[in-house]
């Protein structure tokens, strides 16, 4: 009960929302004709706009204080239990750079492959007006989905599923899944992307059993999508 009430208020009310937005693109126009437009603008005027940016991205991320205050109480484990912690910040670091320049390598490929077989949207991941807030708060949302999506997905998604006697593949498989799942509307390519990110982020979660290093991966996957896409993005064809 507290896996589907978690999910229900995050990750897993976002699949469902993503597979009928996946179903209203593909039964409207080719995939390849459409673009999906992320960190749009909240508010036509600017000091509102920033007051529900931030909003926005606070009351995101309340699913992740409820896992852990959940894990903390139904499972025993602290932050330091699944490495949500600072304790090794070079070691955490340099595997989370090291993911970043592989998944983000592999991302570029699915995301090319997915445009030229017109299975996937054109992305366009920064809609901001240029305030001088635009990029902090790029950066802040980079933030929330990196932490939100890997302690749900990983730390919380494992310590129950253990809990329920899964096994370690069986709960790489279903984690990469949903991962998947909630990225569909952007189009099939992101889709078995999130897929493959999911199996790999897992596997490592798995053996070595910190989270941190994958919080860091996923915000710089993120903060260089959505602050170079603001930045360079239209000058270099991304988002077209």
């Amino acid at each position: 009960m507290e896996i589907f009430l978690v999910m229900g208020l995050c990750l897993g009310q976002s699949a469902v929302y993503s597979l009928i937005s996946f179903a209203d693109k593909a039964t409207r126009a080719p995939l390849r004709d459409q673009t999906t437009s992320m960190n749009n603008p909240l508010n036509s005027r600017e000091y509102f706009d920033l007051s529900y940016q931030l909003l926005d991205i606070l009351f995101a991320l309340i699913p992740v204080l409820l896992a852990l205050y959940l894990m903390h109480r139904t499972l025993g484990r602290s932050v330091k239990d699944i490495g949500f912690d600072f304790r090794r910040p070079g070691k955490d670091s340099l595997l989370g750079a090291g993911l970043f320049l592989a998944m983000g390598l592999g991302t570029l490929g699915v995301y090319a492959a997915g445009r030229a077989l017109g299975i996937t949207t054109a992305l366009s991941t920064a809609n901001l007006a240029e305030y001088w807030w635009s990029v902090p708060v790029l950066l802040l949302s980079a933030i929330r989905h990196a932490v939100l999506e890997e302690v749900i997905m990983l730390a919380f998604l494992f310590g129950y599923g253990k809990k329920l006697n899964f096994g370690p593949w069986t709960l790489i498989l279903v984690s990469a899944l949903i991962r998947g799942s909630y990225h569909l509307y952007q189009g099939v390519g992101p889709m078995l992307g999130n897929i493959a990110m999911g199996v790999v982020f897992g596997w490592i979660y798995h053996k070595y059993g910190r989270v941190m290093p994958l919080v860091i991966a996923h915000f710089l996957l993120d903060a260089v999508g959505f602050v170079g896409f603001m930045l360079f993005g239209p000058a270099i064809g991304i988002g077209s």
